[in-house]
């Protein structure tokens, strides 16, 4: 069995955690299963500033955590490490079975874990899943990039833009493209795409431990040249209590070009989590006046979270120059630039909807998609505007709290 798996690709490992013997324990059993494998010690739990710098000096896309020396803060560093490295496959390494510490680690986003003491035949099972999560073989750095649609406010407009967003990828030469409804309490992406399906996301995280091509094949949708996972139709028990989406999302940027995730919202682990295992957050607005308060507590929570800035893009959608704020205003107001602006286009999207079809490309709306894509694609190079809005921002800091 040791003989069955081979993968290929440079795989570079770090190993966290004080108890350095792992990496001596492990790696003679890693080493002949891999194209190209090296190790890297960390013998601490690191600080964030500390992981951004290791994984910065080195191009690591594996890492194995030592749960042993101390479970609360290997816990406490795993979404660390995902925010550092979105993406990268977590093995959470142990001194015994405890299924809760495993259950707890699986939940903050760990892949996989071994037992000491190490066996083949463990090492090679959970080879097994990591080329499951990397079926091309290349290691995180090639895996899928993953965008997160998230409205600041809802009724943004948010999945009009995040089922759009989708089909440019196709125009843009992306081969597989997934586009996941991830509201966990009112997913309208079955009814603005017109598809429906039995299953939903909900069934990939019950099954969080054992995702194959057959489940995902059976979860799936194709509408269109782009595969759809829903989200459930009807509210089901226990939805809330779902507090982490990794095991989708690993699964999902190991088999895919791109991924567009809907969130329901800002707040709460479970949209936390999109957020923090995303490549770019695009954080939709209109630019009412309301809207745009919605997006400065976003902001503050994200920050609160540790999301970093460097990611997030603010869309301002059904923008009309006639009606509420100015670009120049709204970006004075939030202190930061607008990405892009979506303009008001009711026809063309009413229409689309009615349809369940794509908005036409020669639509403003369908025109200022491309644009949009094309600059979340590395097409067109970031235009900054900025702008002076006198008593704006008192009125934001009377009107927040």
């Amino acid at each position: 069995m040791a003989e069955t798996v081979k993968i290929n690709g440079n795989w570079k490992a770090l190993f966290l955690g004080p108890n350095t013997k792992i990496r001596r324990e492990l790696t003679p059993l890693l080493t002949p299963h891999f194209a190209a494998f090296s190790g890297h010690d960390l013998d601490s739990y690191p600080t964030m500033n500390q992981l951004v710098e290791a994984f910065r000096a080195q191009e690591l896309n594996l890492c194995f955590l030592d749960t042993m020396s101390d479970r609360n803060a290997a816990l406490g560093v795993i979404q660390d490490i995902l925010r550092a490295k979105p993406g990268i496959p977590i093995i959470a390494v142990m001194a015994a079975n405890d299924p809760d510490l495993i259950l707890r680690c699986l939940r903050q986003g760990a892949s996989e874990f071994l037992l000491q003491p190490f066996t083949v035949d463990q090492v090679v099972a959970s080879l097994q899943k990591l080329a499951k999560l990397a079926p091309g073989g290349q290691g995180a750095s090639s895996r899928g990039k993953i965008f997160c649609v998230m409205p600041a406010k809802g009724g943004s407009g948010a999945t009009t833009i995040c089922c759009n967003l989708a089909y440019q990828w196709k125009r843009l030469g992306a081969k597989r493209i997934l586009l996941a409804d991830l509201d966990q309490l009112a997913g309208t992406m079955s009814f603005v795409l017109k598809v429906k399906s039995n299953y939903s996301f909900v069934e990939v995280i019950q099954r969080a431990s054992d995702i194959d091509a057959d489940l995902w094949k059976s979860v799936t949708t194709a509408r269109n040249g782009v595969d759809v996972l829903l989200s459930p139709e009807a509210m089901i028990a226990g939805i809330s209590e779902m507090t982490n989406a990794a095991p989708i999302l690993e699964y999902a940027r190991a088999v895919y070009d791109v991924v567009i995730i809907d969130a329901g919202s800002v707040y709460g682990d479970w949209n936390l989590s999109q957020a923090q295992l995303c490549d770019e957050l695009l954080l939709v607005a209109t630019n009412e006046l309301t809207s745009l308060q919605a997006v400065q507590r976003s902001l503050s929570y994200l920050d609160a979270n540790n999301i970093g800035r460097w990611k997030i893009r603010i869309v301002v959608n059904r923008y009309d120059k006639h009606v509420g704020l100015s670009r120049e205003s709204i970006g004075t107001a939030l202190h930061t630039d607008i990405y892009h602006i979506m303009p008001s286009d009711y026809d063309a999207v009413q229409r689309a909807l009615i349809d369940g079809k794509p908005i036409p490309p020669g639509t403003a709306f369908g025109k200022s998609l491309v644009g949009l894509a094309d600059r979340l694609a590395g097409k067109e190079s970031a235009t900054k505007k900025s702008g002076s809005l006198g008593g704006l921002l008192s009125l934001f800091s009377r009107t927040s709290s």
